[in-house]
């Protein structure tokens, strides 16, 4: 995961239309959520990333659209945080930021160049459409959990 946060911050990793990501949006619900915010929110001021990252954990569909109001599908990256890509809210919102993404992007192969997942339900993430490259396994436990959030490239 460290090297794709830093293929984001360089420009490396381009979307499917060949434009920069410059938003990242992370989905997810409980510790999937709670994790990358405490780690965002502590190193946020030390940043000098032009990248915009927001959070989605409410599975009322307003805060996923209020959340990319103002995005582009195609310079948005969605990673979904799912220990067993399962959860209902998740996934809810992960299918919502889906279907957001292909209304513009048009092209079922676009969920390749636009969703990571961590997760430890490799099956489930291939299904859903993000390419096995881009699955992050975590494990289990706080142990696990508190092992990966460093990983998610929020370095000041």
């Amino acid at each position: 995961m460290a090297e794709l946060a830093g293929k984001i911050r360089n420009g490396q990793w381009l979307g499917h239309t060949g434009k920069r990501i410059r938003n990242v949006v992370n989905i997810g619900i409980g510790g999937s959520d709670l994790g990358p915010v405490m780690a965002y929110e502590a190193l946020r001021h030390y940043s000098e990333s032009d990248l915009q990252l927001r959070f989605v954990s409410n599975v009322d569909g307003t805060d996923l659209i209020e959340t990319t109001r103002d995005l582009e599908p195609e310079e948005t990256l969605f990673i979904v945080c799912s220990k067993s890509f399962a959860t209902l809210e998740t996934l809810t919102n992960a299918q919502a930021a889906r279907a957001w993404s292909l209304r513009k992007l048009g092209d079922e192969h676009s969920v390749a160049r636009h969703f990571v997942a961590v997760s430890t339900n490799a099956e489930a993430v291939a299904k859903f459409g993000i390419a096995p490259a881009n699955l992050f396994r975590c494990g289990t436990g706080l142990a696990a959990a508190i092992r990966w959030i460093p990983q998610l490239g929020y370095r000041p």
